[in-house]
């Protein structure tokens, strides 16, 4: 049986999705030794450009969810493209004492160096955010009722 010498290394996903799951303020400017200076970081609710304005989104998210965690439950990657299918669990103060639960899928796109240089959530907004705030929930499940197939 023949052995290489040569060590397998290790996907640059495996750092990203280490740092999410460990993310918390006292980590987010880790965030440098895993994303290009340059990347791109869209959601439903935000596109930004450059490693400070994510760092500062970062920052901004822990402070209106101030225990939210990252759960990466699948990750699936081929050369430089990663998608990553996860769960966030917190507790959005202006919202509320119950934690919410959001489930999504992430495309994330890497740079020569091995950082991320793009990364984007893609999650139902509508019925993981805005149908559990009062008033626009409500027009919302009607909406999605009516152009539903029963």
């Amino acid at each position: 049986m023949e052995t290489s010498s040569v060590a397998r290394q290790e996907h640059p996903a495996a750092a990203y999705v280490r740092f999410y799951e460990a993310l918390s303020p006292g980590t987010v400017a880790d965030l440098r030794s895993v994303a290009h200076r340059d990347i791109r970081f869209k959601d439903p609710f935000n596109d930004v450009t450059g490693i400070d304005s994510y760092t500062s989104l970062l920052e901004h998210m822990f402070n209106v969810a101030p225990d939210i965690k990252f759960d990466v439950l699948n990750c699936a990657y081929d050369g430089d493209v990663c998608f990553l299918q996860w769960t966030s669990t917190g507790t959005v103060k202006a919202l509320g004492k119950a934690p919410w639960t959001v489930r999504g899928m992430t495309e994330i796109r890497f740079a020569d160096d091995g950082k991320v240089i793009s990364h984007i959530d893609h999650w139902d907004a509508a019925a993981q955010f805005y149908e559990r705030i009062p008033v626009i929930g409500s027009i919302l499940r009607f909406i999605r009722r009516r152009v539903s197939v029963d």
